[in-house]
């Protein structure tokens, strides 16, 4: 006998991953990342009950979705990032006024403190 509506009733660990393969436009973006997909593996893998072939194939179609729209809000993410910066660096455009582009020699460089290091050496010998 089959108990799949333990797994996959509505606080079921197997819900989510249930709802994505009937109902995929009912999934948030919430729903998403609230499921684990390794842990959905090993679920579907070695059930606490029987499970049907087709209700683990209905399950595994479920969490590829899910691994989708994570892969795509990833995606997306990585593409605003990656957009906000190039309109941070963007060529000529210079948001300083003309006499500050130009750093001083000396604000920017290091003082030579290391002069006198062979002499030092020597002098351990």
């Amino acid at each position: 006998m089959f108990y799949a509506f333990l797994l996959l009733g509505k606080k079921g660990p197997l819900a989510k991953v249930w709802l994505a393969a009937h109902w995929e436009k009912k999934l948030t973006k919430a729903n998403v990342f609230e499921t684990d997909v390794e842990s959905s593996v090993d679920r579907i893998k070695a059930p606490p009950v029987k499970i049907s072939l087709r209700t683990s194939g209905h399950l595994l179609l479920g969490l590829s979705r899910i691994y989708l729209r994570k892969a795509k809000y990833l995606f997306q993410d990585c593409n605003e990032v990656f957009m906000k910066i190039r309109m941070a660096f963007r060529p000529g455009v210079v948001d300083l006024p003309p006499q500050t582009r130009e750093a001083d020699p000396q604000v920017i460089t290091l003082p030579d403190l290391f002069r006198d290091f062979e002499n030092a050496v020597a002098d351990l010998k």
